[in-house]
């Protein structure tokens, strides 16, 4: 009798459970592991919230520095090397998430075309990853290149306008090019 209700309770279940399966209809993106916002997010460059352990430790990223340039009173000259840092950045996200894009691209090919062996997934995680690792990297660097292009009071300005009074103050060492 117990075997009958479960086998009946879970029959009954089956169609809630595909309702709330989060994987449906993902089977219909163009690479299944990555969303289309993702996509565009990674082709475009964006920041992604790679770069939050800087960001949320007080290094200042360029892309707000420039949003906040009146405010920070930035110099001409620190606009145009934050400027120039951006484009650079910008430049090298772009490059290493068309990269990313690829090989998840490839990724679910081989997956789809059911012709991957265990050594490739080992092969093409391993890549996968390491573009993912340059990207945050990246990303994280280029907050270190511009904090070192504010003064101490920027950086503190920097934090308070984006919301996060009383955060920790420049890195000690921290280097200025004015």
């Amino acid at each position: 009798m117990i075997r009958r209700v479960a086998l009946v309770t879970l029959l009954l279940a089956t169609p809630a459970l595909a309702q709330h399966n989060h994987y449906a209809g993902m089977q219909q993106r163009e690479i299944r592991a990555l969303s289309p916002q993702q996509v565009e997010d990674l082709l475009a460059g964006r920041g992604m919230m790679l770069a939050l352990a800087a960001e949320l430790n007080g290094w200042p990223g360029p892309m707000h520095v420039l949003e906040l340039a009146e405010p920070l009173r930035l110099t001409p000259e620190q606009r145009r090397e934050t400027e120039a840092l951006m484009a650079a950045h910008r430049a090298e996200a772009r490059r290493i998430g068309a990269e990313i894009v690829g090989a998840e691209r490839g990724l679910d090919a081989a997956f789809r075309e059911r012709r991957i062996s265990p050594e490739e997934i080992t092969a093409e995680t391993n890549r996968i990853g390491a573009l993912q690792a340059a990207l945050r990297a990246e990303h994280l660097r280029t907050h270190l290149a511009q904090t070192a292009l504010l003064t101490p009071a920027q950086v503190t300005r920097y934090g308070e306008l984006r919301g996060y009074a009383g955060g920790p103050p420049a890195a000690p060492g921290h280097r200025h090019r004015h």
